[in-house]
């Protein structure tokens, strides 16, 4: 029992001072993001449970609690874990925003030049977050494709949306809900950084994917 009352201290102390992070898509380092924590008496419940036997068993008690028993703050965080250890050293970025998650995709590992379909390559990283969507399954998802400035707007937004169509395409074949999701292209009107450089022109280049959890 005291054991038990243990678990639950360490687990509130983790659910109200914990900062959310941004993580390194090659080192796994931590870098800087801020989230506001919801839902922590809720997750006392489901974590604990699932600590007291092991962390698979808790990942499994918050998948299976899921948005409401867990609460939106310490379900979103289990997601976020999970990505974070499935993408790590794939190139693809984890960054948490408040109770979502964006995965950033850079397009030198999703898609040839001037090309809208996945690269091989990259299959098996969608699987992996195919995996953790469909075990997550209570969250929304938008699918953003992006590009730089080279070329005219009407064929940067034509291939933003190509390239937004084909990773949620691939996401559905690999059995996440249809419904969930959303695609987006805005061609080159959201960069991340300027395209004055290449190297600024190759972070532009991106399809990004965002996952909200679920409205009420």
């Amino acid at each position: 029992m005291n054991r038990f009352k243990s678990i639950i201290s360490v687990v509130l102390c983790c659910a109200v001072l914990s900062a959310c992070q941004t993580y390194d898509a090659y080192t796994g380092e931590q870098q800087t993001s801020n989230a506001t924590k919801v839902g922590a008496i809720s997750a006392l419940v489901c974590g604990a449970l699932g600590s007291r036997k092991s962390s698979k068993h808790a990942r499994n008690a918050a998948v299976g609690c899921g948005l409401i028993g867990m609460g939106v703050g310490a379900y979103m965080d289990a997601q976020e874990k999970e990505l974070r250890e499935e993408l790590e050293g794939t190139g693809v970025r984890v960054a948490r925003e408040g109770d979502n998650i964006r995965l950033i995709m850079p397009n030198n590992i999703t898609f040839g030049v001037d090309r809208s379909e996945v690269q091989s390559g990259f299959y098996g990283t969608l699987q992996s977050v195919s995996k953790v969507l469909t075990e997550f399954n209570e969250s929304v998802l938008v699918v953003a494709g992006h590009t730089d400035s080279s070329g005219s707007a009407t064929y940067n937004m034509d291939l933003s949306v190509k390239r937004a169509q084909s990773v949620a395409s691939y996401l559905i074949q690999q059995g996440v809900d249809s419904n969930r999701l959303k695609v987006r292209g805005f061609g080159e009107s959201m960069p991340l950084t300027s395209n004055g450089t290449e190297n600024g022109r190759a972070q532009n280049r991106r399809v990004e994917l965002l996952i909200e959890p679920k409205a009420g």
